[in-house]
This record gives C-alpha cells, sequence and structure tokens, in this order.
C-alpha cells in the first residue's frame, strides 16, 4: 500500500473524510479494533464507515468526516488494512491522502 506520510502531518490540520470499497474488504476487522468510533463490522462482515450520529453508512462509496483527534487511528487502519480498501482524501479536493490511491 502507498501512503503520502509516515504519519499524520500536513494534513492533520484540513478536512478529511473516509470510506471503504467494500468490494475490496476482507472483513479482517483491523480497522474496527484501532478505530471503533469511525468503522464497524455489519453482518455481512464486510466494514462500513459510521456518521457523527454513530449510524452505519451502507451505501457503496459512502463518506464520512475523520475527526481529528482520530486521524491517527484512521490513518493506521488504512496502512494495516489486508484489503487495501480504506480511503483517506481531503474533502477540499477530494484528493486521497492515506490509502491504496494515495500520491
Amino acid at each position: 500500500m502507498t501512503v503520502q506520510h509516515d504519519s499524520p502531518g500536513a494534513s492533520d490540520t484540513e478536512d478529511l473524510e473516509v470510506w471503504i470499497d467494500q468490494d475490496l474488504c476482507t472483513g479482517d476487522g483491523i480497522c474496527v479494533q484501532y478505530a471503533p468510533e469511525v468503522f464497524e463490522l455489519d453482518i455481512d462482515g464486510l466494514a462500513y464507515v459510521k456518521s457523527a450520529d454513530d449510524e452505519l453508512l451502507q451505501e457503496p462509496g459512502a463518506t464520512t468526516r475523520v475527526p481529528l483527534p482520530l486521524l491517527t487511528d484512521v490513518v493506521d487502519s488504512a496502512k494495516e488494512c489486508p484489503g487495501d480498501c480504506i480511503h483517506v482524501r481531503r474533502v477540499s479536493d477530494s484528493v486521497e491522502v492515506y490509502g491504496p490511491d494515495a500520491a
């Protein structure tokens, strides 16, 4: 997996959002272990993001904002994900900063 930064830095002051490509999700649950406030496994065994209101977002490509206090946990989830399915991007320009498509 390619990431732009080794750890959160320049992007941690910008609004970021995260989404999961369920087609690539292995259901490993590593993301839920790192950031249960952001990720959850559904009954289908796949991981999904949750809204700020703790609602499971099951629509394909659904995104949720990354709370700044959880940025490191979300980035670690993207780095450790065996399915390379977690994408973190800037809200302002939709550029992926962590995850498989990060520049």
